[in-house]
């Protein structure tokens, strides 16, 4: 399988900026239907809550390819033109989450050392939690008010979001606890805190793989 097996680059280039309450893009099916299942049967099985370098995984070959798509020239362009941001030699951190627990999804805001966030979002859509709305990524008008959204991201079937980050990036979901698979990629500034964001990112990459190992 290969990169362009995966993802919709077509529909990508496609799909408008939509600017309420910021500047975004949702896209249902990035990863193309017909690859979705190899995809998602080829991660790693994740029991503990938290985000894992992906340095830290073992993938299969379809989520590597997966993996080195978002993290592919071809990708970083196209997000360049739709935002107008110049993107070239941003340094780009992964990371993989497989589960919610209760006290994620609280409102709030990126870090400033991340400029752009990309989440990929890896769950069957036919999810009882989902149709509640919970674990629905929500777009928010304020950092008070979780039912103030303008749009809701169902985390299913490789629907994508990106989002410049930004003082006003509100968001947050209501709560769910369980498997919920997100990848998420993020092009970094290259200011001390970045390099210090990354660092960390290394370090706890090298520890998991010592205590996967041990």
């Amino acid at each position: 399988m290969t990169i362009m097996d995966i993802f919709d680059f077509d529909m990508l280039r496609a799909t408008p900026v939509s600017n309420d309450p910021f500047a975004h893009i949702v896209l249902p099916r990035f990863i193309k239907p017909s690859a979705l299942a190899e995809v998602v049967g080829a991660l790693p099985a994740m029991r503990a809550r938290g985000s894992f370098p992906i340095g830290a995984l073992s993938l299969k070959p379809a989520a590597k390819e997966m993996v080195a798509g978002l993290e592919g020239a071809t990708f970083r362009s196209i997000i360049a033109e739709k935002f107008g941001l110049e993107l070239d030699g941003a340094p780009v951190m992964s990371t993989l989450r497989g589960n919610s627990g209760e006290k994620d999804g609280q409102i709030h805001t990126d870090s400033v050392a991340k400029r752009v966030t990309i989440l990929l979002y890896l769950n069957p859509g036919n999810g009882e939690a989902w149709a509640q709305q919970k674990g629905c990524l929500r777009l928010l008008r304020n950092n008070t008010d979780l039912e103030n959204y303008a749009v809701e991201v169902p985390p299913v079937d490789g629907t994508l979001l990106v989002f410049p980050n930004g003082p006003t990036t509100f968001h947050g979901h209501k709560q769910f606890v369980g498997q919920r698979y997100v990848l998420q990629m993020n092009y970094m500034t290259t200011s001390t805190k970045a390099k210090a964001e990354m660092r960390r990112h290394h370090v706890s990459a090298f520890i998991k793989r010592l205590t996967r190992a041990a």
